[in-house]
């Protein structure tokens, strides 16, 4: 076994996640090791990609390194080898037929399979064999078999049912024995017939071949010989076909591999309901409700490591080496993009090296090797590692704890020197005193039920944890007046000592507590100010739209004008002035923003109907980015969305007197080379001269180019409420043509 495998092996035992591979390897088509070489990230987009689709199970299919050797030799393969690699092809000619998306159907559609291993295929049967209907003479062969064993089994029937032999059977059915059709009899029975003993039975009967049968299993062990010549014959031209495309076999050896990979962690996964979390780059552990996956009901984990040195203390069997074994599993599973049992939105794991744990006592009579030499030895291999993690379970196991207090205290700083990241449990108080107040050591205290008197399985952070060392006797069956005897052994100083710190931790899980309700009140506080929020833009929305359709309502209103100066009769043309006027006079309420937090780049911002985000201002502009596009506005026309200080709406009444000229109009305008806003502006205000001088028929040219502005147009044409009909030119897709 390679050293890298053992190692990992290794680390899988002590994490207690050997049970849990083992699952995962059920839903491999093959037996292969659990990390995936590559990107990691590619394949992170790959897997979720496929997460979205349902697709085909593969089937089983075995390594095939030996069978490509031979292949690269000239070598000739079994029927079963071939079908190995007929498997694998079928399956991704299968996978071409699933409605993928990117990155996978790229992929799978770029797998081209030469036209003679699919001409092969076709030779095959489902079950693996040599589809007979493709070849007449084996066709017939396979015939001749069938007919020959119908005849043997009619022959035997007919003994086990003939009179002379009825007192020798012990049973009137026809048994398999090595292969071959045999009657069951007892002893005698060469009275009765002729035959050769095949076996002998428990019983201490016998598996007889009746000789008037010899002459037809010769004749089946004949078309049994021409058979397998025939299909050798198939093997050999096959395996030369291989030989021609051994490289593109070689090729599909590996890529059904990968999507082995993927489709195993992604039917893992749907099946146990697990998540997959990316490692980031962040050295940081940030677990939300994890469950380690061989703990059967397990209380969730919900814990934020950003720093070097995790150290954790408190209760006897209150979970201390559990959480340090999930915190370690967490990275495993993440580090080879295996799913696992939490909140992945809001879970965040670093990417670290290697994984390393300091857990079993390696005190052996074999070895000749006391625990506190064990440990020694494997802190002295961690300072020729960087970049790892480092889980450390009672690390004063074997020594004295005052000494060994201080020589741990200077080994973890100089090994996070390096880059080394420690999650360490201990019950050493001095240790723990002497590293809190350090700022990159993380104090973790493991908490005790006083009323209950058992561990809670639950930890707080910033805090040391009391170990209940004679709480825990007496909950397992050691009298009371021991513990007490036992307690004045101890000191009462240092029981002070003990009480001291479990107020701490007791006033600090209620601070926590209080905290977090009022976390829980903000978060609702928030929430409300967010909808307030949201229905004032849908206000100010809806308040546009409705000057938008008075607008509309005003032109309507001059056109009538321009109608009734052409009329003959002066007395319509003055009913239809004064409908003009009488529409034209209309009054606009301006929203005036009290103490308005100006606008800075980085704000989530609304243009009109658009959600976007501002990358730079240059004077009364801006640019901003909606929906991939950039576009240059005034930053007037711009409003705050997302979180932002509640503002005072004073609502004032304000008179907008509009007066039409009228002026030339043009057939048509161009767009071309225009910002996606500038163009709006432009086309807005071309229809409305359109309109004002009576035009039925304008041109807009937007030009073909990737179809941005082309689109821009059609939306907005689609929302006019003055356009009876727009089309694209014949012939030219870069003019609409617009029908007032």
């Amino acid at each position: 076994m390679p050293i890298e495998k053992s190692s990992e092996k290794t680390i899988i035992q002590k994490l207690d996640l050997d049970g849990y591979i083992q699952q995962f390897q059920k839903f491999l088509a093959r037996e292969k090791p659990v990390a995936m070489m590559g990107d990691i990230n590619q394949h992170y987009r790959y897997i979720q990609a496929l997460s979205k689709v349902q697709f085909p199970t593969p089937n089983p299919v075995p390594n095939l390194e030996r069978e490509l050797n031979l292949i690269k030799k000239q070598g000739v393969l079994s029927l079963d080898e071939i079908y190995a690699f007929i498997t694998m092809i079928s399956y991704f000619n299968t996978l071409k037929t699933v409605g993928f998306t990117e990155p996978l159907i790229s992929w799978i559609q770029g797998i081209e399979i030469p036209e003679e291993i699919i001409e092969i295929i076709g030779y095959f049967t489902a079950e693996g064999e040599i589809n007979a209907e493709r070849d007449q003479e084996l066709f017939k062969l396979e015939r001749a078999i069938k007919q020959n064993k119908i005849e043997i089994k009619e022959t035997l029937y007919k003994l086990a049912h003939s009179s002379k032999l009825r007192d020798y059977l012990v049973d009137t059915q026809v048994h398999f024995n090595g292969g071959e059709e045999t009657l069951l009899v007892r002893g005698g029975f060469n009275n009765a017939i002729k035959a050769t003993v095949a076996a002998r039975s428990p019983g201490g009967f016998f598996y007889i071949i009746p000789q008037s049968i010899t002459h037809l299993k010769e004749k089946e062990s004949a078309l049994l010989s021409k058979k397998e010549e025939m299909i050798y014959t198939y093997c050999k031209n096959i395996s030369a076909v291989f030989f021609k495309w051994e490289r593109f076999l070689g090729f599909i050896n590996k890529e059904y591999d990968r999507f082995d990979h993927y489709q195993a962690r992604v039917s893992f996964a749907r099946s146990k309901e697990y998540e997959f979390v990316l490692p980031s780059k962040h050295k940081r552990i940030k677990l939300q409700d994890f469950a380690h996956p061989a703990i059967e009901n397990p209380v969730p984990i919900t814990m934020d490591f950003s720093k070097q040195i995790m150290l954790v203390t408190g209760v006897n069997a209150g979970g201390k080496t559990m959480l340090l074994k999930s915190m370690l599993s967490a990275v495993y599973m993440s580090k080879y993009l295996l799913p696992f049992k939490c909140n992945a939105a809001q879970t965040e794991v670093g990417h670290y090296k290697s994984i390393e744990a300091v857990i079993d006592d390696p005190q052996s009579v074999k070895n000749d090797i006391s625990t506190f030499a064990g440990r020694m030895q494997e802190f002295a291999k961690l300072f020729s590692k960087e970049d790892a993690i480092v889980g450390v379970d009672e690390i004063e196991l074997g020594t004295d704890s005052d000494e060994a207090a201080s020589l741990f205290r200077v080994m973890l700083d100089e090994l996070r020197k390096k880059g080394i990241t420690f999650i360490v449990t201990t019950h050493h108080k001095r240790l723990a005193s002497l590293m809190a107040g350090d700022d990159e050591v993380e104090l973790i205290a493991a908490l005790y039920d006083e009323e209950k008197r058992v561990p809670t399985y639950t930890f707080l952070q910033g805090s040391i944890g009391k170990s209940y060392a004679f709480e825990t006797a007496q909950r397992y069956g050691v009298p009371a007046a021991i513990v007490n005897k036992a307690k004045k052994v101890y000191g009462e100083d240092k029981e002070n000592l003990n009480e001291l710190i479990e107020k701490s931790t007791s006033l600090e899980r209620e601070m926590r507590m209080k905290i977090a309700t009022i976390d829980d009140e903000l978060k609702s506080v928030e929430r409300q100010k967010q909808r307030l929020q949201d229905e004032e833009l849908k206000l100010q929305e809806s308040h546009r739209k409705a000057l938008a359709t008075l607008e509309n309502r005003y032109n309507a209103a001059t056109k009538k004008a321009r109608e009734a100066l052409r009329a003959q009769e002066s007395a319509e043309g003055r009913r239809l002035l004064n409908v003009a006027h009488q529409r034209k006079e209309f009054k606009q309420k301006e929203v005036k923003l009290k103490d308005e937090v100006p606008l800075k780049e980085g704000d989530k911002v609304k243009y009109r109907s658009h959600k976007g985000e501002i990358v730079a201002i240059r004077g009364k502009d801006a640019t901003i980015i909606v929906d991939g596009l950039k576009m240059r506005v005034p930053l007037g026309q711009l409003k705050r969305r997302g979180d932002t200080p509640q503002i005072k709406v004073k609502p004032k009444a304000k008179e907008v007197n509009v007066n039409v000229e009228k002026s030339g109009a043009s057939v048509s305008v161009k767009l071309l080379g225009m910002y996606a806003d500038e163009a709006i502006d432009t086309v807005d205000k071309f229809l409305s001269d359109a309109l004002v001088n009576g035009l039925h028929e304008v041109q807009i040219i937007h030009g073909t180019g990737g179809g941005v502005l082309a689109k821009l147009v059609t939306e907005y044409l689609k929302k006019h409420p003055k356009i009876q009909k727009f089309y694209r030119l014949p012939g030219n897709l870069g003019i609409t043509v617009v029908e007032l």
